[in-house]
This record gives C-alpha cells, structure tokens and sequence, in this order.
C-alpha cells in the first residue's frame, strides 16, 4: 500500500556511528519503498551552514538522500533547534524541499500539520528567547558572516551550556503544553499533527472545540531508529533496530 514515512531528531555526527549506520540502512532498505519521507527536523547534531558540505560525513548523509530522491521518494526537510541553519544548497544538493513551520499537508486526503515541535514547549520560557534569537535573519546574517571554524566552535560552547541547563529543567518544563498545542490546532482548522523534538513517541488525542485531534509524536534515535508510517487508513509508529540494520 502507498505510504509515507516522517521521521525526526537523528541528531547525526561523527560522533555516533551507529545512529549513522541506522540511517544509513533506513535511507537503503526503508524510505525507498515510500511515497514521501519527511524529515521534521534535528536531522543533523548541528548544522553551521552549508559552507559544512564538503565535510566527509555530511557528503554521506546528503548522497544516501540524494540517492533516495532519485530512486522517486519525495523527499522534504524541515529545520529542527539543531540545524536551524540548513539552507538551500543542502536542499538542492539532496534534491529535498525545504519546508515551513509549521506546513499544512494533504497526507492521503487527511489534512496533516507537521512542525518540529519546539514552539509547543511554551512553559521553556528561556528557551522560547533563545530561539526567537538565534531564527532572527539580523543574527543569523552576523552569525554566518564569521569564519566557518568559529562558528562550529560557538556551536560547540552553545550545545555544552545547553546540555548543563537541560539537567535543571524539569521534564514537563520541556514537553508540549496543552495551550499551545490547542491554539496550533485551533488556528490550522483543526487538523491532526505530527511533531518531534520532546523525544517522547506517542500517539494522543486531542478534543479542541469539539474537534477531535490526532496528535503523533516522534521519537528520537539512539540504539533503534524510529519513523511514523501512514498510509490512506492508519498510521503507527515503528522502529527499526541496529541488528537489522547490519544483516
């Protein structure tokens, strides 16, 4: 059956080969037999700019999506909190759209909002600041200006900091409000939605103004790898192990 495929927060590096190797074999054996993969963002650890494209380990990432690009699988990228920076040479060079968020989509007749889901973390009021900085085109414009070993650099400094926050924060304080998923909703015309970033994979339901909401939420990739799959009549979350991905 016809079907398509959303997944999100990779967090691709050098520094997790097996995350890699997991992709790898998805990109290979999974997505191929797909309509369409969408990729809601955090594909990447980081992203500096597509200046990075030369590095070794990114022309791998891009080829295996290239590759399934050609093969005839849609393919569209949305920017995550991590590789916010991604930009039209890597959208091109993958043969992707570089999508929104959030976007509205036609998914088999449903009507589907997909964002990377950091907006719906209301209650992160720090971390809501520091988004609304860093997606500012006068700071990313001065941020891209600088030499690309100093960006990487900042990067760096920044995810560390980032990490040693992250261990004061309370669990509920980084997941989704109820509010802010409302309003989404509610301003979309009621749609169902799919979203990543909170690392938490569930399905939920949603009643907003006497509507009935499909909330999806994607899971993140460590020791398996982690998709929704939807056809014309359902969708379901799989997952996909490294034992499959190395036979």
């Amino acid at each position: 059956m016809a079907h398509t495929y959303f997944i999100s927060d990779l967090h691709l590096s050098v520094k997790q080969p097996h995350v890699m190797r997991l992709f790898l074999h998805f990109m290979q054996h999974i997505a191929p037999k797909a309509d369409a993969l969408y990729i809601l963002g955090d594909l990447f650890d980081y992203w500096a700019g597509d200046d990075d494209m030369d590095d070794p380990f990114h022309q791998q990432v891009t080829h295996a999506l290239h590759t399934a690009a050609s093969s005839g699988v849609h393919l569209f990228i949305m920017h995550g909190n991590r590789d916010f920076l991604m930009a039209s040479k890597l959208a091109d060079t993958c043969q992707a759209t570089l999508l929104d968020d959030p976007v509205l989509i036609d998914l088999y007749g449903t009507p589907v909002l997909i964002t990377h889901g950091d907006t719906l973390c209301a209650d992160d009021i720090e971390y809501q600041s520091y988004r609304q900085l860093v997606r500012n085109p006068i700071w990313q414009q001065k941020f891209m200006a600088q030499p690309l070993e100093n960006r990487k650099s900042l990067i760096e400094e920044l995810r560390t900091h980032s990490e040693s926050e992250k261990q004061q924060k309370s669990g509920a304080l980084m997941d989704v409000t109820d509010a802010a998923v409302t309003e989404l909703l509610r301003n979309h015309g009621y749609p169902h939605l799919v979203h990543g970033h909170t690392h938490r994979p569930m399905r939920h339901l949603h009643k907003v103004d006497n509507h009935e909401c499909e909330r999806w939420v994607l899971g993140d990739w460590h020791e398996t790898g982690s998709a929704l799959r939807c056809d014309a009549n359902s969708c379901s979350l799989e997952t996909f192990s490294c034992t499959e991905a190395t036979s």
